[in-house]
Formats: C-alpha cells, sequence, structure tokens
C-alpha cells in the first residue's frame, strides 16, 4: 500500500445556497483557509484543494496552500478529486480522503481515523463515518441519512428514508452518515468512470453508485461529534460565533 495519505477538498464557488462559500470570511480568513489548517493537523502526507475558479486559486496562494484548478464540468466533489487521481497517476492503492470545502470546524482526528479504517481492511474501496442519530425527529427527517450495516461493519444501504422501519412502534437504534469519505484511488477512479446508477438517481446518494457497482463499504463510528457544515448565511453566522468565541479552537 502507498505509504500515508492524501487529502483533497474540493471547493467550489458558485454554491446555489451561498454563492462564493469557500471564500467567507471567518475572523479574518476565508472558510478554505479554516478547512485546510483541520486537514493539515490530521496527519496526512499532503492536503490539496481542487478548485473550479480562479478567485479560490488566488485565495488558496495567498496562504501557500496547494491548490489544483479542475473542471467546471464536474458533477460531484469525487469527480473533481478523480480528475486529480489520473492527472497524477496516483496508485490505485493510494488512500485519499475526501474533506468537504464547508467544514471549517472538521475533527483532524475523524480525517485520520477514516483514512486509518481504509487502511486497515484490504478489502474495502471506501471507508466512511457514522453517529448514532438523537431523535426520532433526525430519523424521519430527510437530510439525516440513515446506514444500515451488517456485524462487521460493512455498509449494507445508505437512504434518506427512516430505515430500519420500526414495525412494532418505537425508535430503533440508528446511525447516520457522516459525509467524510476515504477512497482508493483505483476505486475512486472506477466510480467517477462510472453513470449514475438508478438508487443514486432516486435518493440523490452518490455513495450508492459505489454499492452498485458492487464495491464494499466500511463504516466506523466517528472519534468525535461531526462539526456543523455551512451551508447558509445562518450556520455561517454560527460557526464565525464559535470561532470567535473560542480562541483556543481557532488558533
Amino acid at each position: 500500500m502507498t505509504e500515508g495519505f492524501i487529502v483533497v477538498i474540493p471547493a467550489r464557488y458558485a454554491s446555489t445556497r451561498l454563492p462564493g462559500k469557500p471564500l467567507k470570511d471567518i475572523a479574518g480568513k476565508p472558510m478554505i483557509e479554516w478547512v485546510y489548517r483541520q486537514a493539515q493537523k490530521s496527519g496526512a502526507s499532503e492536503v490539496l484543494v481542487a478548485t473550479d475558479d480562479e478567485r479560490i486559486v488566488a485565495a488558496c496562494r495567498a496562504f501557500e496552500a496547494r491548490v489544483e484548478m479542475t473542471s467546471m464540468e464536474h458533477a460531484s466533489g469525487t469527480d473533481r478529486i478523480a480528475e486529480l487521481a489520473r492527472r497524477f497517476e496516483w496508485d490505485d492503492e493510494q488512500i485519499v480522503v475526501n474533506v468537504q470545502g464547508d467544514e471549517p470546524l472538521i475533527s483532524p482526528a475523524c480525517i485520520a481515523q477514516t483514512a486509518r479504517l481504509l487502511a486497515w481492511r484490504p478489502q474495502a474501496a471506501l471507508a466512511t463515518l457514522v453517529t448514532p442519530l438523537e431523535s426520532e425527529t433526525e430519523f424521519r427527517d430527510p437530510n439525516f441519512v440513515k446506514v444500515v450495516t451488517d456485524k462487521d461493519g460493512w455498509v449494507l444501504y445508505f437512504s434518506r428514508a427512516p430505515i430500519p422501519w420500526p414495525r412494532d412502534g418505537g425508535m430503533p437504534a440508528v446511525m447516520r452518515h457522516i459525509g467524510l469519505y476515504a477512497y482508493r484511488a483505483g476505486s475512486l477512479r472506477a466510480i467517477s468512470d462510472a453513470s449514475p446508477c438508478a438508487l443514486e438517481e432516486v435518493e440523490r446518494l452518490e455513495q450508492l453508485r459505489a454499492l452498485w457497482l458492487g464495491l464494499r463499504i466500511i463504516v466506523g463510528k466517528a472519534a468525535e461529534p461531526p462539526a456543523p457544515a455551512v451551508d447558509t448565511e445562518e450556520d455561517l453566522a454560527k460557526v464565525r460565533r464559535f470561532i470567535e468565541g473560542e480562541p483556543a479552537r481557532a488558533t
């Protein structure tokens, strides 16, 4: 196996709900810098940003991050990262962690955990993390993606629906998915090369393409609670208040 793991942060400028999101200011730094600095603490051998916009390139170069321009035609962050996997001819076994560019408080420990989980399971094509659902409201909310696994942590299915459904009522012990992935580069290219599958299109969950292709996904319980992502101006305001109110976390 290739030594070390690589973190790639896909960063798109044209967010529907929050245009220019990676460049939004948080305590004097663009959001993408906060994400990058957290990723650097994970122990990755390399951290780079993959973007489709020269403004993000300029911002990244200003804080001396490695940044690569990618096509504006990509439908997902996975495709953006796969372009780099082809460009740099990463070994099929190279572990690559996809860190979302809108999580300025992402846990470095969880990044490292995801990479380690994949390294420990040579049969796995992908690794990802889960955390317990905390309420019936979350269980029924399609924005909380539910995960069903076998006894050893191998994914059986992801769904926005409330699964497994408690026929006799009550709230089952359910895990929800955290959108942090580690891939083997060969599997990453295979997923990107394939067309979207029927399940993926129905659920609007890209990870179902991997299962559709017969690729195995291993999950682990997150070492730390998931940090809030920034999707709206309200989310951004909350993260700003958190960082500005806790200097130790903001350094």
